[in-house]
């Protein structure tokens, strides 16, 4: 709110280079709370198919939170006016790897009932065929919906 105050009071007085440079903070503010939206539902997808393959299992739940990880991280992916995308796939393949410990770490206190440390649940995985398996499923849901 503070940066709108100052962003009226540059136009104002004409200082438009201050304007442009307030106009830029508020966007790349924009962009962070994008990512960080789909950095959020980045984990909850990787925590289901972490919890798919280890279990060597899937239940309806899981399948819905996959689902719905995926339609989401679209959604808020998606520019609206201008078409395109907030994180093109090279910036959506490093959410996914910031993503994939804290999810690894979720999962262990999920699966199996949390019988396993994270260590031990990642030896049971290839962690960059569940990574590739998340990009299938959001490449799959960008082509369905252009």
């Amino acid at each position: 709110m503070e940066e709108l105050i100052e962003l009226r009071a540059s136009i104002t007085a004409g200082n438009y280079h201050e304007a442009l440079r307030i106009v830029d903070e508020l966007e790349e503010m924009s962009v962070e709370d994008k990512l960080n939206k789909i950095y959020s539902y980045m984990v909850i997808l990787l925590l289901h198919l972490i919890k798919q393959t280890a279990e060597k299992k899937t239940t309806r739940s899981w399948n819905n939170s996959i689902l719905n990880s995926v339609e989401q991280i679209a959604r808020v992916n998606k520019r609206r006016k201008s078409g395109g995308y907030y994180a093109k796939e090279e910036v959506m393949q490093e959410i996914i790897d910031d993503a994939f410990p804290r999810a690894l770490r979720d999962a262990a206190l999920e699966a199996f009932g949390g019988a396993y440390l994270e260590e031990d649940l990642q030896e049971m995985l290839d962690p960059a065929s569940i990574k590739a398996r998340a990009m299938n499923l959001l490449r799959e849901k960008q082509s369905s919906d252009s």
